[in-house]
């Protein structure tokens, strides 16, 4: 059986979740749709609506954080664009991949059109999806050029869809051909901080319901779309599908995923997180702060690691660490309604922002996260020195009940007045029970 065969006997099979795997899955869905409510009442998102309402009408899928409905592609691409606009989704960390954010959105809408779904077929087809979109980014061997998150999500989506939509296992490899064909998304969004970035995921959601449409109505799509002299793992990135494949299935990978407690790019949040700490334990008096200093792997550097400038974007802050540094500084907290012309003016954060160095160690892993050194240097010439290998809202550095009802509570706070308090207080009645 080769490695892309494994992959669709996985998708397809009959799993009964462990209760660490269910339990897991729970967990990141509340917060995925926490999340994604606050970002559907972004200034982004509600752009992005515009354009989505002239695409066609229908009321098939219900749009996060609000009581109106699209047809169910376009649903599922508002909400891929809300759940991943602010920054605040889960991700596997050694796949760098946000698989939450793709397979949630898409299995909103195919549950939303079928009028429901059973609660744990709905948290089976999660996890499966996660699985495999993090699978994807497991077996790459080198640095993105692609955007991940959406090429290894879309393909974990349409077949978490097919599952949820119960699709005969034989359509299963023409689904992962048609959404590997609709695959797309580079890392030059990323580069420039664009709120394409978000698009992609979108793009990614909306192609995952497309495929298993496609697939329903009778469409073929290539089998070898993974392996193939043209497949995913030739013209995307390299890799070796067999270091997920090897295992598959006997570890569920939605258990090791990481939770983002602040909203912003998941390469900051282990130095905002040692601030976190070192602010709550009284350890660090912000005030006598003058220079901030990361080494950090190549991957930190690229996705965080860019200047600060005063006419930046709130997406382009959102990736900014001598942004992000000052900000936690002074705030305690990262709260998008800072992400505003006048505070990236402000000259108090600008000053500091200036003396926040990232630069790149010697680590030759091109996907790894950490470890990670700060050094930060007091008015009084001392210097706190603090070596990071592990990032808040990670499985070996879990956000406490305090850290995560506060995150709950800022989304909250952020979310349209008016949407569905099932989010917040009922998420899996809330995706599996349309209403």
């Amino acid at each position: 059986m080769s490695a892309t065969q494994k992959i669709l006997a996985f998708a397809s099979a009959d799993h009964a979740l462990p209760d660490s795997a269910r339990e897991a899955a729970q967990y990141l869905l509340s917060d995925t749709l926490a999340g994604g409510a606050a970002g559907a009442a972004s200034d982004e998102a509600q752009e992005m609506l515009v354009a989505v309402r002239s695409w066609g009408s229908g009321d098939a899928a219900r749009l996060l954080g609000s009581k109106s409905r699209l047809p169910a592609p376009s649903a599922a691409w508002f909400n891929g664009f809300a759940i991943h606009c602010l920054e605040w989704d889960a991700v596997h960390e050694p796949a760098v991949v946000h698989a939450l954010s793709v397979v949630t959105a898409a299995l909103l809408a195919s549950a939303d059109r079928s009028g429901g779904c059973d609660q744990d077929d709905f948290l089976t087809a999660l996890a499966v999806g996660v699985d495999i979109a993090s699978g994807i980014g497991v077996a790459a061997t080198g640095a993105m050029q692609f955007f991940r998150p959406a090429t290894a999500g879309i393909i974990g989506a349409s077949l978490a869809v097919a599952r949820l939509e119960g699709l005969s296992d034989d359509h299963f490899p023409d689904v992962l051909g048609l959404a590997y064909s609709q695959a797309a998304g580079t890392m030059q969004a990323h580069v420039e901080a664009s709120i394409a970035l978000p698009l992609q995921i979108a793009n990614a959601s909306r192609a995952a319901i497309t495929a298993v449409d496609l697939a329903k109505a009778g469409m073929d799509g290539p089998h070898d779309a993974l392996e193939g002299p043209f497949g995913y793992f030739t013209l995307f990135e390299p890799g070796d599908l067999t270091r997920y494949t090897d295992n598959i299935g006997q570890d569920w990978l939605i258990e090791n995923v990481s939770v983002k407690p602040f909203p912003s790019g998941r390469a900051s949040h282990g130095i905002l997180g040692a601030l976190d700490d070192m602010l709550r334990d009284g350890a660090l008096d912000p005030a006598q702060v003058v220079a901030v200093d990361v080494a950090a792997p190549p991957l930190i550097h690229r996705l965080v690691g860019r200047p600060y400038n005063t006419d930046m974007t709130p997406s382009y802050a959102r990736l900014c660490l001598p942004f992000l540094v000052p900000l936690m500084l002074r705030d305690r907290i990262i709260d998008p309604r800072c992400f505003t012309s006048e505070e990236f003016a402000n000259p108090a954060l600008v000053q500091l922002g200036e003396k926040v160095t990232v630069r790149i160690d010697d680590n030759p892993d091109h996907n790894a996260l950490a470890p990670q050194s700060l050094t930060i240097t007091l008015s009084d010439g001392d210097k706190i020195e603090r070596t990071i290998t592990d990032n808040l809202g990670s499985p070996d550095s879990p956000m406490s009940e305090a850290q995560t009802q506060s995150k709950h509570d800022l989304a909250h706070s952020l979310a349209n007045p008016d949407c569905d308090p099932r989010i917040f207080d009922n998420p899996l009645a809330y995706a599996t029970e349309p209403r």
